[in-house]
């Protein structure tokens, strides 16, 4: 009896541990069995013991790698195949899709993957139907070490229905998610040339000692280039090497990994959207000082040279130096107020995501007319056609018709618009700067570029000594005025060739018809200024006032113009394309960018003295160069944004990006066929050590 109960009483001890331990462990539904292999362990967990309908949940791959092996993200890099999960759910149940890691960038010999070792959870969001069961997975990858071995495998978790609780692999559910990239909130943008702008939303730039972008895609850039890193204007700078399947107005996603200067890294889930790329901020006073430099040097260029001759004219013909100092500030109030305008409406222009930039009018075939015709004007009354005035000082007809302060000051703002054609040293940074600088900053950079356009004839008004330096008054100021007439002729027949590039025939043809308009206007206004009656003076005031009017409506015409077609580029340059350059460099070839306009003369002249030159024609085609050509003559956002990926807001800009994709070199904007020759060898030499 005794012996019976004992035996009863050691049999319920049994149950009841057997029970406890029941209830400790967690349920074998919670991880599928696995399947295993010498590189590794791969299972199927869930972060819950128990479902309800509508409440989500996680299960995830559970990949764990044998020492030494990897498998890959979802975009596996130049090499490998990234896991793949199918699911079979209940009725009604969803799922969504994997939440990657932040991958690792595994050098593979000279190809670059993006990988993962050691533990690996994959994990997937489930929202489960009314129906409860099985949760079953075909799953795929891949592990490579020295060698590649394909995997796959069937996995089911048999969950219950009930309260949700977290099962006792919720934990590595945790490690998956500090392991996920955060989204990125700020601000990126990425230029056509590879350029990746971040702002200054992540660690602060200057506490970034590296970063590294990896895209969600492959085929966009080359994984294995690097990746300068630069601080710029409110953030940094990742100089990247595009590929043949980047798009440039698609934008560039990925994770952006950043490592601060304390060795923490962060991971970042990046969109970057199409657009220009700040330029490196220089100081203020750098830019000012370059401004000024600019303004100054335009005094030479063939646009505004005659503009300052027939002022200095001016100034010799015997005119009192309390007159000469007020009519300079007369010219310089005209030219600040024409460069303050233009520095106004490139900012009006690019707060409302227009692509303007310097000599931006010239781009419409109406202002390029209308300017021909006021430079044959102009040309008329230096030749003596007509005349409105002996103070005219080389302004157009009508507006400097006021004589005095209104002529200096409209010579001022004639002196501007002629000038934008040309870019001079220097000028290049500074209008690059107060693009990308706060409003008011950059018209006082467009202010200090006038003074410097200004200051030659303000020193020619203020310093008598240098007027005495000129010839004494007499029939050779006559002579040199008329003189003065034909670069203005040049100019306006020049303009006419810039007309057939924008507009092609057609505009040709209403431009010649404006200029026998201005002509016959001119010639009227001369002819009846002499007449003895005010009524006959009258009569052709009125006949020329109507010719002009006739000329304006040509010019409301024009305004209107398709596009001309575009000319075969000549045989050794091909249209630029940021797909066609990024195709380029990634088959290696060097390749040179000439970014250039019809109207652009300084383009025109380095395109004659150092491009069509035969020994750099000779050097490009013994070394292989690709010659891209981009057209900047009527808009083209991306001519633009490649100009603004490279500080510049204008052209000419020319750009060598040597062989092998390595980064690209900016040319001076004053190009010397010994300038090109120079930079192509210095590579060459540094190709062969």
């Amino acid at each position: 009896m005794v012996v019976t109960i004992a035996r009863r009483s050691i049999w319920g001890v049994l149950c009841l541990v057997l029970a406890l331990l029941a209830a400790a462990r967690p349920a074998a539904a919670l991880q599928s069995a696995p399947v295993t292999s010498t590189h590794d362990t791969v299972s199927l967990i869930s972060n819950t013991d128990t479902i309800a309908p509508g409440t989500p949940f996680r299960i995830a791959l559970r990949i764990r790698l044998a020492p030494g092996w990897h498998t890959y993200w979802r975009n596996p890099g130049d090499a490998g195949v990234a896991p793949q999960v199918k699911l079979v759910l209940p009725p009604g149940t969803i799922a969504g899709p994997i939440g990657w890691p932040a991958p690792r960038r595994l050098a593979e010999g000279p190809l670059i993957t993006y990988a993962y070792t050691g533990d690996v959870i994959l994990p997937i969001r489930i929202t489960p139907g009314l129906a409860a069961g099985p949760v079953e997975a075909q799953a795929d990858w891949l592990v490579c070490k020295d060698i590649c071995v394909p995997e796959q495998g069937r996995f089911r978790l048999d969950l219950r229905a009930g309260k949700p609780a977290p099962s006792a692999e919720a934990p590595l559910f945790k490690q998956a998610d500090m392991a996920r990239p955060i989204d990125f909130a700020g601000r990126a943008r990425i230029a056509p040339d590879g350029r990746l702008w971040v702002a200054e939303d992540a660690p602060r730039a200057t506490s970034v000692a590296s970063a590294w972008f990896i895209p969600a895609t492959p085929g966009v850039i080359d994984n294995a280039a690097p990746q300068h890193l630069s601080v710029t204007d409110g953030g940094f700078v990742l100089a990247l090497t595009l590929a043949s399947g980047f798009r440039p107005k698609a934008g560039l996603e990925g994770v952006l990994l950043v490592t601060d200067r304390s060795g923490r890294q962060q991971a970042f889930n990046l969109h970057a959207t199409a657009g220009p790329v700040p330029a490196d901020r220089l100081p203020l006073g750098r830019v000012l000082g370059l401004a000024f430099l600019g303004g100054l040097i335009l005094n030479l260029m063939p646009c505004v040279f005659p503009v300052l001759a027939m002022k200095a004219i001016r100034l010799a013909d015997g005119v009192a130096r309390g007159r000469a100092r007020s009519l300079a500030l007369s010219y310089l109030l005209g030219v600040l107020v024409a460069f303050s305008a233009l520095g106004g409406a490139l900012v009006a222009a690019r707060a409302g995501g227009a692509a303007a930039g310097w000599g931006f009018q010239f781009q419409s075939p109406a202002f390029v007319a209308g300017m021909a015709w006021l430079l044959l004007a102009v040309g008329l009354n230096l030749s003596g056609v007509f005349q409105v005035g002996s103070r005219l000082a080389g302004v157009g007809q009508g507006l400097a018709g006021c004589g005095g302060h209104a002529g200096s000051f409209f010579t001022g703002l004639l002196a501007v618009v002629v000038a934008t054609p040309c870019t001079a040293p220097f000028m290049a940074t500074a209008i690059a700067a107060a693009a990308t600088a706060p409003p008011d900053v950059a018209v006082l950079v467009f202010l200090t570029m006038g003074l410097g356009l200004a200051t030659p004839y303000m020193m020619l008004a203020e310093v008598p000594g240098l007027v005495r330096v000129l010839p004494r008054p007499g029939r050779w100021m006559e002579v040199l005025r008329q003189l003065l007439a034909f670069p203005m002729y040049a100019a306006a027949a020049w303009l006419v060739w810039v007309i057939s590039q924008e507009a092609g025939p057609a505009g040709v043809l209403g431009t010649l018809a404006g200029v026998v308009l201005i002509g016959f206007a001119g010639w009227v206004l001369g002819a009846t200024q002499a007449a003895a009656t005010v009524t006959t003076q009258r009569v052709g005031q009125a006949i020329a006032t109507a010719t002009a009017l006739v000329a304006v409506a040509v010019l409301t015409s024009m305004a209107a113009a398709p596009p001309a077609p575009a000319a075969s580029s000549e045989a050794a340059a091909e249209p630029f394309t940021a797909a066609r350059l990024a195709a380029l460099r990634a088959d290696g070839r060097p390749v040179f960018v000439d970014m250039t306009a019809a109207w652009c003369v300084t383009c025109l002249v380095n395109e004659r003295v150092a491009l069509d030159a035969p020994a750099v024609r000779q050097a490009f085609a013994e070394r292989n160069v690709a010659y891209l050509k981009g057209d900047w003559t009527r808009q083209d956002p991306g001519i633009t944004g490649f100009l603004r990926a490279h500080g510049r807001d204008g052209v000419p800009l020319y750009v060598y990006f040597p062989p092998n994709q390595a980064p690209g070199i900016v040319l001076p904007q004053v190009l010397t066929e010994t300038a090109v020759l120079r930079e192509l060898n210095a590579h060459d030499e540094a190709g062969r050590t």
